[in-house]
C-alpha cells in the first residue's frame, strides 16, 4: 500500500516537472510564479538617423476651368506722379503756306454836326423837323439837310447834342426818335437885350434805320436864332458801336 502511495507521488512528480519544462522552454512562464515588485524605468533611447528624402508625387489631372468671376470695384485714383524732366527742343518745323490776306479791322464810324443858315425861313406848325441846313461834318451821309433828320447805319450807342440861340423870343423844342419824344427843352423870353442860349443833349441806343432830329413843340415858341456871331447846332456822333457783323468784332 505504502510503495503504491509512493508510486503515484512519484507520477505526479513527473508530470509536474514535465509541464515545468515545457513552459520554460516557451518562455511562458505562469504569472503566479513571476509576480514581483516593478522594476525601474530604464533610461530613453537615443534619438535615431534622419529618414531618406521621399520621391515626388505624381502630377494631379488638370481640373475644369472655372466661370468668370463678376467685375470688382474700380480702385482709388493714386496719386499723382513726381513731374517729369523736361525734353528736349524738337527741330523747327517746315515753313508753312501763306495764308490768305485779311479783312482790315476798321472800327465803325458815325458822325456830324449841322448849323442854321442866317435867315432860314423856320417851321412854324408843331410837329415839323427843323432843317440844320448848313453841314460841318457829315462824313458818312447819314444826316440828311434837306430832312434834318439822322438815320442810323452802324447800331450802337449815339450822343446827340442841340445848342440853340434865343433871340427875343422863347422856345421850345423836342428831340425826337421814330416819332417819340426823348427829351424836351424849354427857354422863356424874359425881355433880354442879347441874344440867350438853351442846350441839351442825349445818350440813345440805335439800330439800322433808327432816326433822329429836333422838331418844334409849340408853334408860337419858334426863337431858333443865327446870325454871323452866334448859332445854332444840332449834333450827333458814335459812342460805340455793338455791331457784332463788323471786321472789328470779328
Amino acid at each position: 500500500m505504502d510503495s503504491l502511495r509512493l508510486l503515484t507521488l512519484l507520477q505526479s512528480l513527473l508530470v509536474l516537472q514535465v509541464h515545468f519544462s515545457k513552459q520554460l522552454e516557451d518562455n511562458q512562464i505562469p504569472p503566479s510564479l513571476c509576480t514581483g515588485h516593478p522594476g525601474i524605468p530604464g533610461s530613453p533611447g537615443g534619438h535615431g538617423s534622419p529618414g531618406q528624402p521621399g520621391r515626388d508625387g505624381r502630377d494631379g489631372r488638370d481640373a475644369a476651368p472655372g466661370e468668370k468671376g463678376e467685375k470688382g470695384d474700380r480702385g482709388d485714383s493714386g496719386e499723382a506722379g513726381v513731374r517729369g524732366l523736361t525734353g528736349d527742343k524738337g527741330n523747327p518745323g517746315e515753313k508753312g503756306e501763306r495764308g490768305q490776306p485779311g479783312e482790315c479791322a476798321v472800327a465803325p464810324k458815325s458822325a456830324f454836326s449841322a448849323k442854321l443858315s442866317q435867315g432860314l425861313s423856320l417851321p412854324l406848325s408843331v410837329g415839323d423837323a427843323v432843317r440844320f441846313d448848313t453841314i460841318l461834318l457829315n462824313e458818312q451821309a447819314d444826316y440828311n439837310a434837306e430832312t434834318g433828320r439822322f438815320t442810323c447805319k452802324v447800331p450802337g450807342v449815339y450822343y446827340f447834342a442841340v445848342h440853340a440861340t434865343v433871340y427875343r423870343a422863347s422856345l421850345q423844342f423836342d428831340l425826337m426818335k421814330n416819332g417819340h419824344t426823348v427829351a424836351s427843352y424849354f427857354q422863356f423870353y424874359g425881355n433880354w437885350p442879347k441874344p440867350a442860349s438853351l442846350s441839351g443833349g442825349s445818350l440813345l441806343h440805335l439800330v439800322p434805320g433808327d432816326q433822329v432830329w429836333v422838331q418844334m413843340a409849340l408853334s408860337e415858341y419858334n426863337g431858333f436864332y443865327s446870325s454871323t456871331k452866334t448859332d445854332s447846332t444840332f449834333s450827333g456822333f458814335l459812342v460805340y458801336s455793338d455791331w457784332k457783323n463788323s471786321a472789328v468784332f470779328a
